[in-house]
């Protein structure tokens, strides 16, 4: 058999790689690659080695990856990098992240510094998907936004087809699905809120899971998980995990701990134990006084707001007030409003004491995050950055469950293009 043509050992290649990844490894500039692909210019015959290369070279890095455990993701909607700890943890590669907000950004950079060809954009949106780079793994904490299914039904009564693009154009979910559709990787993992299942009276989910399993031909599993099974805070999330190809994945294979850790495990210690960080010093702790430093203790204007709240509401025969928490207690869920008056999770301090809130360093913990982890920005933007982020060891465990089939999936698909190399290049 003839060897391939450039331009089919191109295709090959941009399966895998970016314009901009090809144009570097070949010596040309990003718009004379652009011209080969299409056909507006020939691939000249002299390329095909450099061409080859280049897919051998990511051939060899897949076998490398099922064997030393180590795969490629990119980290969308990041946050302060919840998700990535936890699939970092498992010898994961983070190659690109996108973060639009500033002081998430901020965290983000602090915690995880930019190296190799890593890449930090800000909006998604606006992001061309040809242009990320290849990868294994797809992870994307999504905001839910409301979904426009308006003309669904109707198409569907006519018979109509309708792709992903329909269902989903103007929402944060269709960045997720154009660059999974560019990009195919191996797998996804998605989270978002436990409402997300019953919004819109679950429509919403029926179209992310048509956009996912009929539209983009993945196997698809989700299920809620408590946080409070690793951490002390009852925090209930919807993870959405998919695998290009049909695996045995099981949610049965999660490792739950029917009894997980209470409150005072992520307290500041006052008996003298509590760790000296340099990168925090006293700013929530004063070691010397070995207590909380006096400015999370709720003020007595704030209190006594929040107690008559709460009484309205009792009277009224509503739920509504503050949650006080004790050292063997498991909390409510921390929100990105807690900078406000810090209400749904209040840390009971004595009957002579007015309660306070926890402090940005108490809240990492909450969440799981160890105290490695910086907290460069304000307590405002502190509270709201761990209120809206996940709690890592639940991200830690998925990630644990996902990688066989993850690295199965990479086994196969470098088994199968060595095949067709033999074939091609004989």
């Amino acid at each position: 058999m003839t060897l391939a043509a450039p331009l089919d050992l191109l295709k090959q290649a941009r399966a895998r790689f970016t314009q901009r990844e090809i144009a570097a490894h070949v010596g040309k500039d990003i718009k004379t690659v652009r011209r080969w692909e299409k056909g507006e210019t020939p691939c000249p015959s002299m390329l095909e080695p450099a061409l080859r290369d280049l897919l051998h070279s990511s051939r060899t890095k897949a076998g490398a990856a099922t064997g030393d455990a180590q795969f490629r993701f990119i980290d969308l909607f990041a946050g302060i990098g919840g998700i990535r700890m936890g699939f970092e943890a498992h010898g994961g590669d983070c190659v690109f992240t996108s973060e639009w907000n500033d002081f998430s950004t901020k965290t983000y950079r602090e915690n995880y510094p930019p190296g190799g060809d890593h890449a930090l954009i800000g909006d998604i949106v606006s992001f061309p998907a040809e242009e990320v780079p290849s990868h294994d793994v797809l992870l994307g904490g999504f905001p839910c936004q409301p979904f426009s299914i308006a003309g669904v039904s109707k198409k569907n009564a006519l018979g109509r087809p309708h792709g992903f693009e329909c269902t989903t154009q103007g929402t944060l979910f269709f960045d997720v699905a154009r660059i999974i559709a560019a990009k195919r990787p191996a797998a996804f993992l998605l989270e978002n809120v436990k409402n997300l299942l019953s919004h819109d009276k679950g429509r919403t989910f029926d179209v992310i899971l048509q956009t996912l399993r009929d539209e983009l031909g993945y196997e698809v599993h989700y299920r809620v998980v408590d946080g409070q099974h690793f951490t002390p805070q009852h925090r209930e999330r919807i993870i959405i995990v998919g695998f290009r190809g049909k695996t045995s994945f099981s949610w049965d294979d999660l490792r739950l701990p029917e009894s997980g850790p209470r409150l005072g495990s992520i307290l500041h210690r006052t008996d003298g134990s509590e760790p000296v960080l340099p990168w925090d010093h006293d700013r929530f702790f004063d070691h010397a006084s070995k207590r909380v430093q006096p400015k999370y203790t709720l003020t007595p204007n704030l209190w006594t707001y929040l107690q008559n709240y709460a009484a309205k509401h009792r009277a009224a025969g509503n739920g509504f007030g503050f949650g006080m928490a004790y050292p063997e207690s498991v909390t409510r869920t921390l929100s990105a409003r807690y900078h406000k008056d810090g209400s749904e999770i209040l840390v009971y301090q004595g009957e002579q004491l007015r309660p306070r809130r926890l402090t940005p360093r108490e809240c990492a913990r909450l969440m799981g995050f160890p105290d490695t982890f910086r907290i460069p920005v304000s307590d405002t933007q502190a509270y709201r950055q761990f209120g809206n982020s996940v709690v890592m060891p639940v991200m830690r465990e998925v990630a644990r469950i996902m990688l066989p089939h993850v690295q199965t999936l990479l086994a196969v698909e470098t088994h199968n293009g060595s095949k067709q190399a033999l074939s091609l290049y004989s």
